[in-house]
């Protein structure tokens, strides 16, 4: 393979993936994307949409899934850092309700693989981070669901520093926990 390496993360279907960079005095250059490597790998999902986000420190977003329409996601951070989190979603998995979360960073250069039916988000560690991902379906705005951050039951172990203020938006407040996403379908 050599252009990627790849490591699982104890929930199925989960893969972090470090690219290859070459580097000399005058910067460096990576591929941030290769269908064939991507596929050796296992990651053999067609992308058809890229987006692309910039948020300020203590920014929160998540934890977000869409319902009919789920979407396989690789995300990376192409300006500064954040904690990414993903929670399994998936009925009937042995791993239901756990979550795995990876620092992701301009520095590190880490992309993050999440399989369709998990939730995702993500909290901005640095001053300013940009955000960038692939995702295998099309955005639906009327589709999107989500869990709570803070869901005892779930557990994520956010790394909030002493003193930072979230930034998060009404719905992402306002979301209820695993009980009732189970409630609702």
């Amino acid at each position: 393979m050599g252009k990627i390496t790849v490591e699982t993360c104890g929930i199925e279907g989960l893969k972090v993936i470090t690219p290859a960079v070459f580097g000399d005095e005058r910067g460096y250059f990576m591929e941030t994307y290769h269908y064939e490597a991507y596929k050796e790998a296992g990651i053999g999902q067609v992308f058809v949409q890229d987006n692309q986000s910039a948020s300020r420190k203590g920014v929160l977003r998540g934890l977000h899934f869409q319902k009919e329409f789920p979407q396989d996601k690789l995300v990376r951070v192409i300006n500064g850092e954040v904690f990414d989190v993903a929670v399994d979603l998936r009925e009937g998995s042995a791993t239901f309700g756990k979550w795995f979360g990876v620092v992701l960073s301009a520095e590190n250069k880490k992309q993050f693989f999440i399989p369709k039916n998990f939730a995702h988000g993500f909290l901005v560690l640095s001053d300013y981070a940009e955000f960038a991902y692939k995702c295998t379906d099309f955005y639906h705005p009327n589709d999107e669901g989500g869990i709570l951050y803070n869901d005892p039951e779930i557990g994520v172990e956010w790394p909030i520093p002493e003193g930072m203020e979230l930034i998060m938006s009404k719905k992402d407040k306002e979301w209820g926990g695993i009980r009732e996403y189970m409630a609702g379908r």
